[in-house]
């Protein structure tokens, strides 16, 4: 008898316990139904080209035709990603940004550099605006020395991954010159990401601007870039194609055209000096020179790395340490390349080295 009532309670309470499991699963079911509808509603859902806001600083001062033109282009990783971060992507432990303390020190590290440099022109990726990660802190205002442009290319009101989430993230692509920026575009790329991923997922552009040329009805055709990573590789290659197309469409206008930034992938060659030793984390696509049309040249150094993988905290002496030449730039036929260099800063603010460009217009 009291072994058939210890099999009665027994049952009884297995059962009270799968109700319970039950209803846990059924209220993740449908918070994650939740998230998911309200992420879908909310999407950042850009058109494919936008006219974007202008804020000018110092005025109409154009670009005279005889003059040299230092350019700038550095992936600043929101300022989050530093000497002293790994991240999860890369096979990194980090979740977490780094803290205010930290993210204020690469962010006025960045800051100095580039207000230190002798730059006409200056291009930015990864430049948050109002992100959790970056407490809410508007990069592009502080970093711009004069008239600027933002493009976003990430806006998503909550990232609910990992643990803990990413929460809310509105960056992009910030270009800042001394010179008039007449117009601006926000290009859309193809996003290889299709529901429910591309609710909180990256739609990458190119940030277009338009400055004018004394004296001339030309432009200078700047061309601001950072192309997918973490895709299979057809986004890469769809991207790289539109990217070719807009700018061979803008030289036939008799334009003047630098495409510039982070390319994602390896530039011809750089991998014979920065090998792959990290195979088993992320690798990058490689650029082929016979994808550009003739006389037109990729245009970078190969004698520092332009990145680093983020599956540890920098350590150029460690043999785990993967390097990348993914930072540099294009130009067309009219744009005579005099210079460029990949400024080695031991990636101490973030995981990119800024590249400068020396150029002037044939």
């Amino acid at each position: 008898m009291l072994k058939l009532s210890y099999y009665f309670y027994e049952v009884i309470y297995l059962k009270k316990l799968l109700k319970v499991l039950l209803c846990v699963v059924l209220i993740v079911v449908v918070l994650a139904a939740a998230l998911i509808t309200w992420l879908s509603v909310t999407e950042y859902k850009p058109d494919p080209v936008m006219n974007l806001e202008i804020t000018s600083k110092t005025g109409s001062n154009k670009i005279k035709p005889d003059e040299d033109l230092n350019v700038l282009s550095w992936n600043i990783g929101y300022a989050g990603l530093g000497k002293d971060s790994d991240f999860f992507m890369d096979g990194g432990k980090d979740v977490k940004s780094a803290d205010r303390e930290t993210f204020n020190s690469y962010l006025n590290g960045i800051k100095s550099f580039i207000h230190e440099q002798d730059t006409d022109l200056v291009m930015l990726q990864e430049v948050d605006v109002n992100s959790s990660r970056t407490y809410s802190t508007n990069e592009a205002e502080i970093l711009a020395h004069g008239n600027y442009v933002h493009a976003l290319n990430y806006s998503c009101p909550f990232v609910p991954y990992p643990m803990p989430p990413i929460g809310k993230v509105n960056s992009g692509l910030l270009t800042t010159s001394d010179y008039e920026i007449a117009k601006a575009d926000r290009i859309a790329l193809p996003c290889p990401f299709s529901w429910p991923m591309s609710t909180a997922n990256l739609k990458r552009c190119l940030l277009v601007s338009y400055l004018p040329i004394e004296g001339s009805d030309k432009q200078l055709v700047l061309v601001n870039l950072h192309l997918e990573a973490y895709d299979d590789g057809e986004g890469k290659i769809a991207q790289t194609k539109m990217l070719r197309e807009f700018v061979e469409e803008e030289y036939a206008k008799g334009n003047y055209v630098i495409a510039g930034g982070d390319f994602n992938q390896t530039f011809p060659g750089t991998l014979d000096t920065f090998p792959i030793v990290q195979d088993d984390y992320w690798v990058p696509g490689v650029l082929d020179s016979s994808f550009l049309p003739e006389g037109w040249e990729f245009t970078y150094d190969n004698s520092a790395p332009t990145c680093r993988l983020l599956n540890q905290p920098y350590d150029r002496s460690n043999s785990a340490t993967q390097h990348y030449v993914i930072d540099g730039f294009i130009l067309s036929p009219n744009v005579q390349l005099n210079s460029v260099k990949n400024i080695d800063l031991e990636f101490e603010n973030s995981d990119h080295n800024p590249v400068m460009l020396n150029i002037s217009l044939k």
